[in-house]
Formats: C-alpha cells, structure tokens, sequence
C-alpha cells in the first residue's frame, strides 16, 4: 500500500467506516471458531471481531502490518505472516472466513481466484466466507495511486466464488462498495 493508503487504513474516520459497516457485512452470519481472517492490514476490524470470536488466527501479507496487528496477540488473535493465496493450514481448519476491503490489493484476478480456492480449501464443510470490497470511483482511484488496484466487479463475483467451490453465495451492492457471502460445498 502507498503511504496515504497505510496512513488512512490506521485513521479513526477508517475505525469509525468498520464500526459501520462490518455488521452491514457479517450480520446473521455464524462464522463460528476459529475464524480466519485473510488480509487484516494494521488489525482495525481484527479488533472489532475479536469481541465475538474468542479465538481468530490473521494471515496478513505485508510484513509491516502483521507486526502492527500483533498488538491483539494474547487477546484470542494469532497473527501470521502469509500469503492468502497459500494459506499455510489444513484442509477444514476453520468454521468461518473474512476478509474487508482487501482483494482488491490482490495483484491479479488470477491470484484473487486462487484465494478464493484457498479460503474454500481451509473452511469446514458448512464453513461461511463472507466479506466486503470497494467499487471503483475516482476517490478510490486516487488512493491507490502507486498501489496495487485490481478492482473486483461485483457483477461477476458470485460466479467466481462458485467456481472456488462455495454455494449459497449472495453479493449485494451498494454504492462504493460490495458484500459477498459463500458456504463449503463439500
């Protein structure tokens, strides 16, 4: 991520967008335990699941902000250094998977596949993998210049997460922004 993205995914107007919008995301779902998280960035919304999911492991790509995750170790949070497009866990591992506003920073709709397939891979029979991104707008745009932005079109993204695997899928749109909802197909 460029240095405004980073300083923004830290900002309190980011917390208070999480506070919102996760339960717009993960309401009604039962994610279970343990729940992975793909892609937490600097921990916000790991802070905020936390308080419902006593034990959660996050895999997150960047070196950086893994680091700056961990402060949530010890309070039932694991924090891995990974790749989510090669998850490091067995097959069945977790009852429920989450990633916010990240697949996007997935650097192709190749690689975004193949974390489909992964999250499917580690999830239980039965297992939920729900999250969220951004849709393009010009505001997006710019906070990604010099980043990775391999924006995901929401219009074609339940047959990507049926093609991963995963049944009962949802997507819902609202302006600037998608939820996906898929369950292990076994």
């Amino acid at each position: 991520m460029n240095l405004v993205h980073k300083w923004f995914c830290r900002s309190r107007r980011w917390q208070t967008a999480l506070e919102n919008g996760l339960p717009w995301v993960i309401d009604g779902i039962d994610l279970g335990d343990p729940l992975l998280e793909v892609g937490p960035g600097p921990g916000l919304a790991t802070g905020i699941l936390r308080r419902d999911h006593p034990r959660m492991i996050s895999v997150e790509i960047d070196g950086n902000l893994a680091i700056e995750s961990k402060r949530l170790v010890g309070q039932g949070v694991r924090v891995l250094r990974g790749d989510g497009t090669r998850l490091p866990f067995c097959e069945g591992a977790f009852s429920g998977a989450v990633c916010f506003t990240m697949l996007h920073h997935v650097p192709s709709e190749r690689l975004q596949d193949q974390l489909l397939r992964e999250v499917h891979r580690v999830l239980r029979p039965g297992g939920v993998f729900a999250g969220s991104d951004s849709r393009w707008s010009r505001l997006f745009g710019l906070l990604h210049m010099f980043d990775t932005m391999v924006v995901v079109d929401p219009d074609g993204f339940g047959e990507r997460l049926e093609s991963a695997g995963f049944g009962d899928v949802h997507v819902d749109k609202i302006e600037g922004a998608f939820r996906f909802r898929g369950t292990r197909v076994p």
